[in-house]
């Protein structure tokens, strides 16, 4: 009969230890790193189990890039299972498959959904209460691009304004231009007027 010891660790940080046997031990069987097993088996009652290794009775670890659960030698520069001294230093190693079986005593395994002492309920109502601060964060965010849309059109709108009125002045200005030119024409057109009669008057 399968019988585990289960190294349970949450969120916030705090990590416990069960022995688990029986029907709740058979849940286990078969699964890798990775899978996932309700929590019922370690009395975490609506929560989740996240299998993260494990080791057999020899203290040999479970690796997850080996399938299985047979035994494997491996050439290791780091990683689970060995730790080098130096850089570049490699050696060879057993271990065991990803898998769970019944050559396996501790597994090792975190909460996903929750925490020992506050449990699901906790971590839903924090999801909860984080989801409603990201809310008040993007109207807060929608606020403010909405008047910096404002400020953007009032400025183009005054820009718009100055640049009429400056097109009315420059047309007022080119009218008057204008005028004073046709009546220096007119002027210069009276006075030669007045000088061709003289001439004519000085002739006779």
């Amino acid at each position: 009969m399968a019988e585990f010891k289960v190294v349970v660790g949450d969120s916030a940080g705090d990590t416990r230890q069960f022995d688990v046997d029986g029907q709740d031990a058979n849940r286990f069987l078969g699964l890798d790193i990775g899978d996932e097993v309700d929590g019922t088996v370690v009395d975490a009652d609506g929560m989740t189990l996240e299998l993260t290794g494990g080791s057999d009775k020899a203290g040999r670890p479970m690796r997850e890039d080996v399938p299985g659960a047979a035994l494997k030698e491996l050439l290791l520069d780091g990683g689970v299972g060995y730790e080098p001294s130096r850089d570049g230093e490699r050696k060879r190693v057993t271990v065991r498959g990803r898998q769970v079986s019944e050559e396996t005593v501790q597994i090792n395994a975190h909460l996903v959904d929750g925490t020992f002492e506050g449990g699901a309920e906790e971590v839903e109502e924090d999801v909860e209460e984080a989801d409603a601060v990201e809310e008040d964060v993007e109207e807060a965010d929608a606020v403010e691009e909405e008047d910096v849309d404002e400020a953007e059109e009032s400025e183009e709108s005054q820009e718009a304004e100055e640049a009429d009125e400056a097109d009315e002045a420059d047309e007022e200005e080119e009218a008057e231009a204008e005028d004073e030119a046709d009546e220096e024409e007119d002027e210069a057109a009276e006075e030669a007027a007045e000088s061709d009669e003289e001439a004519e008057d000085d002739e006779e």
